[in-house]
């Protein structure tokens, strides 16, 4: 059966061919069927990767695809590498991903065709606006419509992942669940009651938490989104009303009065800033021991795969105080003592220390590059090695390593410095993902928010997968980093192990940037934020830090003046400055004038503008009015004018305090009372001073 196989008497199917191979199936075929074609083939591929054990399941591959398909390694095509997929399922999947790049490598594909079969069916491309809102099965034809035309008008300004999220929010939180929960519903003029239960609904979301004993309980949790996804439903309601204005035979008949009212999301910003400065001024102090971790991770991860790559096969050895026994290949075509897989005495756990070293390394290199240039996550996933760039100063002639980030969430393409720290990390990462030649590979990434496959690029945050090269995914990066958190065993003030996202990093680098002298405004350059507030919202103070700056604020102050008045007082002079205190008691009330100052009306307080008279004194300030009265009276009787005109002045002075007490008793009136209880009404007991108290308080005054 394997000769007719081989002279393409009879094809087999696929599937077949994935359990009843025969040891001597690819040997046989690339010799027997198309020997120059694998010849040609194995001087394109890379020797080591032509004879390791995923080239040798590739090199299977190929020559199933032969045995089913006939022909020669020419009239291969890309449908038959995905038939052979499909019909293996999980046997072939990553060789036939190899098998592929070999072959479009070698220019067997056209040059339409995908630049790799990794996650083909995973990353799917863009969809139309309508299979957008199809999605949610919307039973309300019109409504459904309308929603459809709006996407559409909104596309040209929003990116694919935004109106994704935006027919998502009125698709299926606004409208869908207005049709599940009011059947039969068909405008979108909604009854008061009906919004005050949408809003009610769309606060909390129902969720499902596993229970120790395996069942599954559902509990609802408030929305923090909430405010947001209300505010999408508001704007669509305010963009068809002001287009209908501009286009009344368009949207004229969609236009109806906005059933909820706006919406503030203060108190949601402050929560959030606050969490975001908290985690900063947590993990920043131990920032310099993580990246220690980091360091000393590589470093075991690097012991480990030296002492497995020197040991034989099925040999044990010992590394870092840890026993391990090397696993033992059964591929025929790899050399046995080239695995890099052990056991862990005594448990038997299966590791690929060189898997762990690749992870240790990038995360090493993540940990530095995010830390030294405060990028996104997705913007360190984007550098390439066409991103580092040289530039000469004009005046010294120095050359200056500059790296360029390309745009990202703001679309704004901003240059970076490159320090002397940063220079080595990217210099480490650039000589690891170096093939043969010295040339970075050419790979390809799938853009997550536009769903679009990027073209091949020398992306620096690389690495083989099976002798095929890939990006780096982000969940690989956060894998990485949790490894070296948990080695680090770092925690806060609790005891509770610190967990470090790609983001924080970005909060910390500006942070510290400002904290050390940087004017804000260039920190929001080099971060690339659009509002300088979105960078000092990063910007996390410390309560350390405002108080040296309000002592550094003093002792410039204290410069700036005579040093004579910082002196310390003598008992005369504070005796004075008590004293002044003293003598601003009066019988009708209290004296305003400031320390030093002489009286200018000579005690005669009630023509003073600062005396400030007690409202209990309102009786003694009466009787003085009254008495005031009387002597004008008895002056103009006896015909004193000088001495009715000073009376005079004294009288109207008197009635305006008493205007003034009568306007602060009808202010106070006014005043709503909150019903706090008076310190004598909380009060648990009172006391009367004896008559003895009362005669010595006498004696004492």
């Amino acid at each position: 059966m394997l000769a007719l196989i081989c002279a393409d008497v009879i094809r087999m199917h696929p599937a077949w061919l994935t359990v009843r191979r025969s040891r001597h199936f690819m040997l046989s075929m690339s010799a027997g069927r198309d020997p120059d074609g694998f010849a040609r083939l194995e001087a394109a591929v890379p020797p080591d990767q032509w004879t390791s054990r995923s080239g040798g399941t590739a090199r299977v591959v190929i020559c199933a695809v032969l045995a089913t398909k006939g022909g020669t390694i020419q009239d291969c095509t890309v449908g038959d590498l995905m038939e052979i997929r499909s019909a293996a399922s999980k046997h072939w999947n990553h060789a036939t991903r190899l098998a592929y790049a070999w072959l479009r490598a070698a220019g067997q594909f056209p040059p339409d065709a995908p630049a790799s079969l990794s996650r083909l069916e995973t990353f799917t491309g863009q969809v139309s606006i309508g299979d957008l809102v199809d999605r949610y099965q919307l039973r309300c034809r019109p409504v459904r419509d309308v929603i459809v035309d709006y996407l559409t008008e909104r596309q040209p300004s929003m990116d694919y992942n935004s109106l994704q999220g935006l027919s998502r929010v009125l698709a299926s939180n606004f409208w869908a669940d207005l049709e599940r929960h009011h059947p039969g519903i068909s405008s979108l003029a909604l009854a008061p009651e009906v919004a005050d239960a949408w809003k009610t609904r769309l606060a909390t979301r129902t969720v499902r938490r596993r229970q120790p004993n395996g069942t599954a309980t559902e509990a609802s949790v408030p929305r923090k989104d909430a405010p947001t996804l209300m505010m999408s439903v508001r704007a669509f309601y305010l963009d068809l009303a002001q287009w209908a204005l501009e286009e009344p035979a368009r949207w004229g008949q969609h236009a109806v009065r906005c059933p909820f009212p706006p919406v503030s999301s203060k108190k949601r910003q402050k929560r959030q800033k606050s969490w975001s400065h908290q985690r900063t001024r947590e993990r920043l102090p131990h920032l310099p021991a993580l990246v220690r971790a980091a360091d000393q991770h590589l470093k075991d991860a690097r012991a480990r795969l030296g002492a497995v790559e020197a040991a034989p096969a099925g040999a044990e050895f010992i590394v870092l105080d840890e026993t391990y026994r090397k696993a033992r290949t059964s591929n025929w075509a790899a050399d046995p003592h080239r695995t890099t897989t052990a056991y862990l005495q005594p448990d038997g756990r299966r590791i690929d220390l060189k898997a762990a070293e690749n992870r240790a390394f990038w995360a090493w290199a993540t940990i530095e590059v995010l830390r030294h240039t405060g990028i996104r996550i997705e913007e360190m996933l984007e550098l390439s090695h066409h991103s580092i760039l040289q530039y000469r100063l004009p005046t010294t002639g120095e050359v200056v390593p500059l790296l360029q980030i390309t745009p990202s969430k703001t679309d704004e393409e901003r240059v970076l410095l490159v320090t002397p720290e940063l220079a080595d990390v990217l210099s480490a990462i650039v000589c690891r993902i170096r093939g043969a030649g010295g040339v970075v590979p050419l790979v390809v990434s799938y853009d997550a928010a536009e769903r679009v496959w990027n073209p091949p690029m020398p992306l620096l945050f690389q690495w083989q997968v099976n002798g095929e090269d890939h990006v780096l995914s982000v969940n690989t990066i956060r894998k990485a980093l949790n490894e070296v958190i948990e080695a680090a065993q770092l925690t806060d003030a609790a005891g509770e192990l610190l967990d470090y996202q790609p983001h924080d990093f970005r909060r910390m680098f500006i942070t510290d940037a400002i904290m050390n002298g940087l004017p804000p405004h260039i920190a929001q350059v080099i971060a690339g934020h659009d509002d300088i507030n979105t960078t000092m919202h990063y910007n996390a103070v410390y309560p350390s830090a405002a108080i040296a700056a309000h002592q550094a604020f003093i002792a410039r102050r204290r410069s700036l003046r005579p040093g004579e008045e910082y002196r310390v007082p003598t008992s005369e002079e504070w005796e004075a400055f008590l004293g002044h205190f003293e003598r601003r008691k009066l019988s009708l009330g209290t004296c305003g004038r400031s320390f030093g100052s002489e009286c200018v009306h000579e005690h005669a307080c009630v023509r003073c503008a600062m005396l400030r008279v007690d409202p209990h004194e309102r009786p003694r300030l009466e009787e003085i009015r009254v008495n005031l009265i009387a002597r004008i009276t008895e002056a103009e009787r006896e015909g004193w004018l000088g001495e009715v005109d000073g009376l005079s002045v004294s009288l109207a002075a008197a009635e305006d305090k008493l205007h003034q007490l009568d306007a602060e008793v009808a202010r106070r009136s006014t005043v709503v009372h909150l019903g706090l209880p008076s310190f004598s009404q909380i009060a648990t007991r009172s006391t009367q001073p004896s008559q003895t108290a009362w005669a010595r308080e006498g004696a004492e005054r």
